[in-house]
């Protein structure tokens, strides 16, 4: 597979405080497109940072990310941008405690811009077919608060993925899960990605998360450590 940059940040900071807590300070990363990225590093060293600005849920302090070459300070509306070509996986699943199943994997359609919004029959669809494939054909009418920690994360990935995005940014995603379901979560992601030709990023501390991954960047005070993994593309 060729190098294609679908994301590059360059000399990426993200100061607080009147610059005096620096939780990102001169990043520089490509990220290939259908690659498989893990972001590792301890609590509090800016892993999750990054990811927040790749998912345009933060802004830069300074520098600048790129989306197939589109510089984010050009982009007029984030949240069009982030419902057309991101999904979001999170360690705590953020589903909505109120809806169910089927209701929480089509939120992501509603109130679409006409430009993206597929009819609610295709969308009831999509998300039918993508909750079986994720084995919960059966549970659509259920609630988040009756099922299991990796259940409620399949959830979230049939979520992240109704509006066939390009980019999956998952901050911790087996982080609240035992090894078991873990495995799951990273097989699906893995199978997804190989797919669809979906480019991951993924944040972790987890070693062994991370070896899943096609190459694993090293984050520490809000730099990039030299210890760089590089993979062949899976």
């Amino acid at each position: 597979m060729s190098y294609v940059p679908i994301v590059r940040a360059e000399n990426l900071a993200l100061h607080f405080d009147q610059n005096k807590t620096r939780a990102l300070d001169g990043i520089n990363v490509d990220v290939g497109e259908g690659e498989f990225l893990a972001i590792v590093g301890p609590s509090g060293c800016g892993k999750s940072s990054l990811l927040n600005l790749i998912g345009l849920l933060d802004a830069p302090t300074a520098g600048e990310i790129y989306f197939r070459g589109q510089p984010y300070s050009a982009i007029r509306d984030p949240s069009l941008f982030r419902r057309k070509h991101i999904g979001f996986v999170f360690q705590s699943f953020h589903l909505i405690p109120t809806l169910s199943v089927l209701e929480n994997v089509l939120v992501p359609t509603i109130a679409g811009p006409a430009s993206i919004s597929a009819s609610r029959q295709d969308c009831m669809r999509s998300a039918r077919s993508l909750l079986s494939r994720l084995g919960l054909d059966g549970k659509l009418d259920q609630f988040p608060g009756t099922m299991s920690g990796g259940e409620r994360q399949r959830v979230a990935i049939a979520r992240a993925l109704i509006n066939n995005p390009d980019l999956i940014l998952a901050d911790e995603p087996t982080g609240s899960l035992d090894s078991s379901n873990a495995a799951q979560v990273l097989d699906l992601l893995c199978e997804f990605k190989r797919e669809k030709g979906l480019t991951v990023i993924m944040v972790t501390h987890d070693a062994d998360v991370s070896a899943r991954a096609d190459r694993a960047i090293h984050v520490r005070d809000g730099r990039l450590d030299l210890r760089e993994e590089y993979r062949e593309f899976i």
